[in-house]
């Protein structure tokens, strides 16, 4: 049987990230980090639609992504003068009714308080703000100034796991099959090939598929994959000066190169747990949903062109739309880093950097990431992140 001090189970950004900050912080026992899917055709990282905002209703989901933000903002000093991630900071604008602007601006005031640069306008100012914005049953909006924008997932995932190469890290293409315990360790994980791995500890960065592995070790974990469809569409007119703009519906819309991609239309309490094989976009919403939504926000989108879409695994906290970071309080060389319901692309050097801190110093220095533990699972006590997108 191989052994490792380090087992890391899913080597997408996630994985990597932990990887990647355990040497920054000056681990220098053995890592293995496993992935099923090394091509990552099916990985929630590069199936998202690769953003980053400061706006959240909780300090520690800001505080994570601030620091990703940093990261962004220092790339060519970590990996050289040719890193490029394609950060187009153009920010996002968050809309809201007139039911729903008392949350919007409760959230912004702990959004500012972190020092995110976030502001509140009115329909009118916005709609003069942006010529193409009809403000038709809008009551203000929050416009992320700087710090927010879109990425290049594969960009980002592949700096990192190049930077990995540079760090004895054990990449190992397989599949956990199951988890062996002893009491209330976690002794090692089986895999497809029908290896087996000793491991001192054992991270679930597993994604959509990280209540299917807890479950490995007879552990609880209310995540589970919900298909999340993306459609990209071409339009007469292209407005550089759009931001991620998000209708008080739910659908969103931002620019991609000459077109736009969009998405937001399936139900995030009630859609269920997604057929994991199931890829396929869910064509329906975008033209029973969608498109009257963008025609009645964006007049100019009345005549478009949708021309492709697909469709990616979120993967869903059920309890509370939020992340459970941190170690399992019974098995404590079992930790999870799992439900982050679609941020967790933005968190994931931020999570990275905590729980290689609290690996190898044994508490968070960076971020404290306590709030976020598997505590309020075992409790049934949510921890709620208001602003999902």
């Amino acid at each position: 049987m191989h052994k490792a001090d380090i087992v890391i189970i899913g080597g997408a950004i996630m994985g990597a990230s932990l990887a990647w900050f355990l040497r920054e912080e000056g681990f220098s026992g053995s890592i293995a980090l496993i992935e099923r899917d090394p091509a990552f055709a099916h990985a929630a990282t590069t199936l998202s639609c690769a953003s980053i905002r400061q706006q959240f209703s909780i300090p520690e989901n800001i505080r994570l992504s601030r620091f990703t933000l940093g990261f962004f903002r220092e790339l060519k000093e970590r990996f050289g003068q040719d890193a490029d991630i394609a950060f187009n900071e153009k920010g996002y604008l968050i809309l809201a009714s007139d039911e729903g602007l008392p949350v919007l601006q409760a959230n912004n005031a702990i959004q500012r308080a972190e020092g995110a640069d976030v502001v509140i306008e009115d329909a009118d100012t916005l709609a003069q703000r942006f010529s193409w914005l009809s403000p038709e049953g809008i009551a203000g909006g929050a416009l992320g100034r700087s710090g927010e924008g879109w990425f290049d997932a594969h960009a980002l995932l592949g700096l990192i796991r190049k930077g990995l190469r540079q760090r004895d890290i054990h990449f190992v293409h397989d599949e956990v099959t199951g988890i062996a315990r002893q009491g209330s360790r976690a002794e090692s994980v089986q895999l497809a090939s029908g290896s087996a791995i000793a491991a001192g500890t054992i991270v679930n960065a597993a994604g959509p598929n990280a209540g299917k592995v807890a479950a490995m070790a007879g552990l609880s974990l209310p995540v589970e994959p919900r298909k999340r469809s993306v459609f990209v569409f071409e339009a007469r007119d292209h407005f550089e000066d759009m931001p991620l703009l998000v209708d008080p519906s739910g659908i969103y819309v931002r620019p991609e190169g000459r077109t736009y991609i969009t998405g937001g239309a399936e139900p995030h309490e009630t859609d269920g747990p997604a057929d994991p094989t199931d890829f396929a976009p869910d064509w329906h919403l975008f033209e029973d949903i969608i498109w009257p939504v963008l025609a009645t926000r964006v007049p100019s989108f009345e005549a478009l062109k949708q021309t492709s879409a697909w469709a990616g695994h979120y993967d869903y906290n059920t309890l509370d739309q939020n992340a459970v970071i941190g170690p399992h309080p019974e098995m404590g060389n079992f930790l999870f880093a799992n439900g982050f319901s679609g941020h967790g692309l933005q968190q994931a050097p931020a999570v990275g950097k905590a729980l290689g801190e609290l690996i190898v110093h044994g508490s968070y220095r960076t971020v404290d990431c306590s709030p976020f533990g598997y505590e309020r699972i075992a409790l049934n006590k949510p921890f709620r992140e208001l602003n999902v997108i």
